[in-house]
């Protein structure tokens, strides 16, 4: 099988972002917008990339690097003379045996492999030298006009070099091309700056096609081949993505309700629910029926089968076991692993802690650098004074052990297994197994002196 491989065009600065971060790492649903473009040309059967780079070049080349492999490698563009001087640039890297290219713009994140693939084929069919994506918009200002005659497609018009009847077209070039190498080679070869801008356009290639055998045109929807150029246009980019990254996860027996947001990378497995307003970011796996409620924000977590996040919970580098039960309004900070059939509830916050099969801290607590076993229970209001203001040190609480409510435990200890903390106590030492912990001062009942006092004080009040 003949080779083909994928050109990207991505070395423009994108001045209308208005950014410091080249236009093609711009974030899009967890990853840059180039990410997008490049894994689809990958999926419809090209077998390596060429990225052109030049604006943040190292930049771009070292993300592609992490990304994909040797799969991908990016040439410099120096001098920005046009989409037709970018394809000559990469034109010395293509390998051997490479029959044929497939020709994008890195800033079209919603080309679908299913279409780039239909152009390949198209391009493969017959004697064809040149295929091309072709749509039809009601309002086609700003793109080249596809040229026609006699129904047969001759050459692309850029909107600024256009006559008045050729702005009435309504069929757009999107920039994407399949083209056989020996042609595009002769091509690029033969373009002049005979324009406007003075630049070499690669739409001169469909013209140089047109002269010597027939220019395929693909059709394609329009809303997959929208290209980004400024802020505005990337958040209208994202919020399909968003909507085709949820119908794909519904497809696969996920339910999903209006207003989740999901990044590319996020697992979900079936029966899985996520209520509305849901974000879920990063290298973050949802497990078969897990429930996500309404509002909860997760990044890089691992949720276990069945477990259930209750509303408004905040989770990030950690994981919540089978079973369990997060929430509401809990915050799950990086390092927190919260085992099967445990519960972490409303208003309490973890970080870098333990909590074992079934342990329970259901109230207005803060956990820090510990670790709680089975079936451990910490009352409302406890805190692990886990900072002496130059290092972390570790609470430990053993198996089945009681911390009553308002304690305060001052880290490094421990609470042995089966043992008490009554309530209110501050623990500055190791409590052994099933011994009862205590610190209060005894407590005084002086008959009759409440009177006295709210005498006392509204006195002190109205001389005020």
């Amino acid at each position: 099988m003949s080779k083909l491989t994928a050109i990207v065009l991505a070395a423009g600065q994108g001045t209308r972002m208005k950014s410091g971060l080249a236009k093609v790492l711009h974030p899009m649903c967890g990853k840059p917008m180039l990410d997008f473009a490049v894994a689809a040309a990958l999926a419809a059967g090209a077998e390596d990339a060429i990225v052109i780079v030049g604006h943040q070049r190292d930049a771009v080349t070292a993300h592609l690097a992490r990304t994909f492999g040797d799969r991908v490698r990016t040439v410099v563009q120096d001098e920005q003379r046009g989409t037709g001087h970018a394809v000559q640039c990469a034109l010395p890297a293509l390998e051997a045996g490479t029959h044929a290219v497939l020709i994008l713009c890195g800033d079209t994140p919603l080309l679908r492999a299913e279409d780039l693939r239909s152009l390949a084929d198209a391009r493969a069919t017959g004697d064809v030298e040149l295929a091309m994506l072709t749509c039809r918009v009601a309002d086609p200002t700003g793109y080249g006009r596809i040229l026609r005659k006699e129904g047969r497609i001759i050459g692309v018009r850029e909107q600024r070099d256009a006559t008045a009847a050729e702005r009435a077209i309504d069929e757009i070039n999107p920039g994407v091309f399949a083209g056989r190498v020996d042609f595009v080679r002769r091509a690029l070869a033969a373009l002049e700056p005979n324009n406007d801008q003075g630049e070499l356009y690669l739409t001169d290639i469909v013209t140089a096609a047109a002269a010597v055998a027939e220019v395929v045109g693909v059709p394609a929807p329009a809303e997959t081949l929208v290209g980004v150029n400024d802020r505005s246009q990337l958040a209208a980019v994202e919020e399909v993505m968003y909507a085709r990254i949820a119908d794909r996860w519904r497809r696969e027996g996920v339910t999903i309700r209006s207003g989740v947001k999901l990044d590319a990378s996020v697992v979900l497995e079936r029966d899985a629910t996520l209520e509305h307003g849901v974000v879920l970011r990063g290298d973050t796996h949802v497990g078969s029926g897990a429930h996500v409620e309404v509002g909860c924000v997760l990044e890089d977590v691992r949720i276990g089968a069945g477990a259930k996040l209750l509303p408004y919970s905040v989770c990030s580098r950690s994981s919540v076991g089978a079973d369990a039960r997060v929430g509401p309004f809990s915050h799950v900070r990086p390092g927190s692993d919260i085992g099967p059939e445990a519960h972490v509830g409303n208003f309490v916050e973890t970080k870098k802690t333990i909590l074992h099969r079934g342990a329970k801290a259901n109230h207005l607590a803060y956990l820090g650098d510990g670790e709680i076993g089975e079936g451990a229970n910490i009352g409302a209001g406890t805190i692990f004074c886990n900072y002496d203001g130059f290092q972390k040190h570790k609470t430990i609480i053993g198996p089945r052990a009681f911390i009553g409510s308002d304690s305060q435990l001052v880290a490094p200890v421990t609470i042995g297994e089966g043992a008490y903390v009554g309530t209110g106590t501050t623990v500055t030492k190791d409590v052994p197994a099933d011994a009862l912990a205590l610190s209060r001062t005894a407590q005084q009942n002086k008959d009759g002196y409440a009177a006295r006092l709210r005498g006392r004080l509204a006195a002190k009040s109205n001389g005020a």
